[in-house]
């Protein structure tokens, strides 16, 4: 996956606050799981992913509805928010030990 910068955690987030909370951390596995998937699909090919594009986190996450975006006084979206944060730990912490 491309590093990840606020806007991709943003982006993610969003998506989240749009996603019924009982489907929001698979939604948000499955959003990281994409930017990989297009990220390696990228480097083998030089071509952005059909479905996923070029292994961002925003990429992956613009291709669903995005919730216009709230500020940190929203505890849904500062949950949401989290969330994304703690999946990516999740993510290299597992990616490292593979």
């Amino acid at each position: 996956m491309r590093p990840v910068l606020h806007g991709d955690v943003s982006a993610a987030a969003r998506v989240l606050l749009n996603a019924p909370p009982s489907d929001r951390e698979r939604l948000c596995t499955r959003m990281i799981n994409e930017a990989e998937l297009a990220d390696i699909y990228v480097g083998h090919t030089g071509r952005l992913h059909p479905l996923f594009g070029n292994g961002s986190s925003m990429t992956v996450a613009r291709t669903r509805p995005l919730a216009n975006e709230p500020s940190f006084d929203d505890l849904q979206y500062c949950q949401c928010f989290e969330m994304v944060l703690r999946c990516l730990v999740q993510f290299r912490v597992t990616r490292r030990r593979s």
